[in-house]
């Protein structure tokens, strides 16, 4: 059972972490033709359906982890979905020199932030949660 002090802490940490996806997702689909053209930046398909998905898979799970609804699935399908598209989109290792540093920085963020999810995916999202009053533990 969490602690005075540490529920306001896991509350937060879902907000952030969850809000950071939720306004991610709906920027990629209320932009589809630029969300599609640096999908195809990275050597993928330029795919608008791919644009979509990518778009709803981090407008929803983000949206599950603020509310806390089904969390652990949303954390685990978004950490996979975060390591992959920095291994994609975040290559340092073949950027040019001028560019090295800031996407070095954008895949070691994005690698904290997997981990952050991971522990929402071990430790679930907390009591105070709509998934702790209305799914069974």
């Amino acid at each position: 059972m969490l602690d005075s002090f540490q529920m306001p802490l896991v509350v937060m940490g879902r907000l952030l972490i969850g809000a950071m996806f939720v306004q991610s997702g709906f920027s990629k689909l209320t932009h589809i033709k630029a969300t599609t053209a640096y999908i195809a930046s990275s050597g993928l398909p330029a795919l608008p359906a791919l644009a979509v998905f990518t778009g709803l898979l981090e407008f929803l799970g983000g949206l599950a982890i603020v509310l806390g609804l089904e969390a652990r699935w949303a954390a685990l399908l978004l950490a996979g979905f975060t390591l992959a598209a920095s291994v994609l989109f975040h290559r340092y290792w073949t950027a040019p020199a001028n560019e090295r540093c800031v996407t070095q920085l954008l895949f070691i963020k994005n690698s904290a932030v997997a981990g952050g999810l991971l522990i929402i995916a071990a430790l679930g999202s907390g009591p105070a949660s709509l998934g702790a009053r209305w799914l069974p533990q």
